[in-house]
């Protein structure tokens, strides 16, 4: 199974401007044999939240081998010629070490700060993928759409990687399912996405016809993860600063279908989570094999953690990736 890690970057006023813990913990993880270490967007976050593009830049120069993803960038807020290019860039600049990973996007406040709205989200993603992909294969790329238009666009350099970099795309209903098996070359999973689902929304999802231009169908797994010694050692360094993280979500997500699985009890987080003993947590990675996951991202740090106590937990998770 291919491990990822969530890298945590939310940041306060001592940690600027640098990302210090987080490159040590990626340096970690690219040594335990991690496949990715894996970045998400978000704005508007008054202790400070290190902007993505620019954060999956410094940690390609901090690092050699470990796979570089988002999982993911808000891509109806931003203009895709932009995102193409700062993308490919990181590719070429990492060695062709970049999965471009996208969610719609949830937050009004956000949509509202990049003078976007919400219902317009699908759309916007659907033309920002469609650009993004084509300028990333075509050698020059005139497009017509409803919110953009572009005519003899051309990147150079294009990515490294040939076609071009794996696509993700985050998203629960059954729409976003089928959008990433048609635009997209692998699902990224909720956090909170409950075991007793996740079967049916893989088999819905490799049901789907693939676009002609993909390049899979892998399925990648977000789940919280702490291995220690005892289940109890694991539960004493996560749930507090777990619980704090939840609380936010709870405030962020008022207005999505799924703000009430952030206040639940912590039995019911571990039953979705990869938390616990070394054998516990090797059972829960077995179990999301079969379920016919390609991969585990796994959100070792939220914040308020302290450092030692996430290295801890990438160490142990390195048994398990040879």
């Amino acid at each position: 199974m291919r491990l990822g890690l969530y890298v945590n970057l939310y940041a306060d006023r001592a940690d600027r401007p640098r990302l210090a813990d987080a490159v040590e913990q990626v340096r970690l993880a690219e040594q335990a044999g991690f496949a990715w270490a894996v970045l998400g967007e978000r704005h508007l976050h008054r202790p400070g939240y290190h902007e993505a593009v620019t954060s999956l830049a410094y940690l390609a120069a901090h690092t050699d081998r470990i796979g570089l993803a988002t999982a993911g960038l808000i891509a109806p807020v931003h203009h895709p010629v932009w995102l193409a290019e700062a993308l490919a860039h990181i590719d070429v600049l990492s060695g062709g070490r970049l999965t471009a990973g996208f969610v719609l996007g949830y937050r009004p406040e956000e949509f509202a700060l990049y003078g976007t709205r919400p219902g317009e989200r699908v759309s916007r993603f659907e033309e920002c993928l469609e650009l993004v992909t084509r300028l990333w294969t075509e050698e020059e790329v005139s497009y017509r759409g409803r919110w953009h238009r572009v005519e003899g666009a051309f990147l150079s350099p294009r990515p490294h990687q040939r076609p071009r970099p794996r696509i993700w795309n985050g998203g629960r209903v059954a729409a976003a399912l089928e959008r990433t098996a048609r635009m997209c070359d692998g699902w990224t999973t909720s956090f909170n996405e409950t075991d007793e689902d996740l079967p049916k929304k893989i088999e819905a999802y490799r049901s789907h016809p693939r676009g002609p231009h993909s390049l899979g169908a892998e399925v990648i797994v977000c789940r919280e993860g702490y291995a220690a010694a005892t289940s109890q050692q694991a539960r004493t360094a996560l749930e507090a600063p777990l619980r704090e993280l939840y609380d936010a979500y709870g405030d962020w997500k008022r207005t999505s279908a799924d703000a009430a699985r952030y206040a639940q009890p912590w039995d019911d987080i571990v039953a979705r989570s990869v938390i616990g003993s070394a054998g516990q947590c090797a059972e829960r990675i077995e179990q999301y094999a079969r379920m016919g996951a390609d991969g585990l991202v796994l959100r070792v740090q939220p914040p308020g953690m302290p450092q030692a106590d996430a290295l801890r937990a990438i160490e142990a998770f390195g048994r398990f990736t040879s």
